[in-house]
């Protein structure tokens, strides 16, 4: 068996805390088993999640456009000292990603914040609640051909407690999702770094992310390969996801499952033989290589097998073409995600799972992560 690093994207989330208005809460004394929050409870939740993720949204927003309330009425909001700092400070955060944003030509002119309660349960005076962000962000037309939007869906779990008087205090907000931070998380936590092993692998070259870079088209049409149907591969299955495969997010992220699906769709055709020899890539409906759905072993097959080349600069990626992040530079690649649009002006858009994204700018990735190794592959 040749050894392998397989490790897909891990990001942890930071967690922040708000504090409810007036609607119903249980006390310390209710049953110390978790039941099923009432219709009231669970939609205060849910305001109280709109309420915190809308205030990061609009802390992007170059011109302050009225929230989204997933409620009807005000939220008024308290939270502890601690986490009202750290609230703070991530606004702070998303407020200088702005700024770096608007140095590399990019702002947003409004945005939509809207969040869905899954799930709601109470075990005495807490409670934990599941609920996912529907996020879209409008790009303010700067050079004229911008893509409309970027979206972004995310999967939070919220703890409280419940309060004298029958508030509920907001005590984390935490997301479950791996990969890149959404465009507006604030904080981008270090992921667990990866020994590497000594052994050699081809591991490829790393990109400049200087912008901008000098052109480098790729024929779109005429070749072994349909970039266009790639990128409309990605960008219908981006929130919903083809049931002919299966899922990764609960098994380390489902980015690579995903260019690898889209890459399918363009024209790469399967490369039989055992499933950890990264020089192979197949999906059979019950199984797959460890290259369909590892971010390290996928660059290792891609390389290896001449599918792909590396690109000497990140923005020189266009439809079609993979981007990588080693978020921590410690060797092991992870994250992957498919270009689905390029601007006149020389901006990648990407589209990737985990955490599930339309059409990010590459100028967003990078104001997110900007001391991470870029790689990208022109397929």
């Amino acid at each position: 068996m040749i050894p392998k690093r397989f490790r897909p994207a891990a990001i942890a989330a930071l967690t922040v805390a708000l504090v409810s208005g007036s609607m119903l809460a249980y006390s310390a004394s209710a049953g110390s088993g978790p039941r099923e929050a009432d219709r009231a409870t669970a939609d205060t939740f849910g305001r109280m999640a709109d309420d915190v993720l809308s205030q990061r949204t609009q802390a992007l927003v170059e011109e302050q456009a009225g929230k989204h309330s997933s409620g009807p009425g005000g939220t008024k909001t308290r939270m502890s000292a601690q986490l009202k700092k750290n609230e703070d400070a991530a606004l702070q955060s998303l407020r200088s990603r702005k700024t770096r944003l608007a140095e590399l030509g990019e702002a947003y002119s409004g945005a939509d914040t809207r969040v869905v309660v899954d799930r709601a349960t109470v075990t005495g005076g807490k409670a934990t609640v599941q609920v996912t962000e529907q996020t879209t962000l409008t790009y303010k037309k700067l050079r004229g051909d911008e893509p409309e939007t970027t979206d972004i869906g995310t999967r939070y779990e919220l703890t409280l407690t419940s309060k004298k008087g029958g508030a509920w205090e907001l005590v984390s907000i935490t997301s479950k999702d791996s990969g890149p931070v959404a465009v507006n998380e604030p904080v981008a936590a270090k992921v667990n770094t990866v020994k590497d092993d000594g052994n050699q692998y081809p591991d490829g070259t790393p990109a400049s992310t200087k912008y901008p870079a000098t052109p480098k088209p790729k024929a779109k049409t005429g070749g072994a390969y349909d970039y266009t149907a790639m990128a409309k591969y990605a960008e219908k299955h981006w929130k919903n996801y083809n049931p002919a495969y299966r899922k990764f997010n609960g098994a380390g992220g489902d980015c690579t499952n995903f260019i690898s699906q889209a890459l399918k769709a363009g024209g790469w055709k399967n490369v039989p033989g055992s499933s950890s020899d990264y020089r192979n890539w197949w999906y059979d409906g019950t199984r797959q290589s460890d290259s369909w759905v590892g971010t390290n072993e996928w660059a290792w097959f891609t390389l290896s097998n001449q599918r792909a080349a590396n690109l000497a600069n990140v923005y020189q990626a266009d439809i079609g073409d993979i981007v990588q992040l080693d978020f921590n530079k410690d060797g092991s690649k992870d994250h992957s995600m498919m270009v689905t649009y390029r601007s006149s002006a020389g901006m990648p858009y990407l589209t990737y799972h985990s955490t599930n994204t339309y059409r990010k700018s590459l100028a967003s990735i990078i104001a997110s992560y900007p001391d991470a190794t870029y790689f990208a592959y022109r397929t």
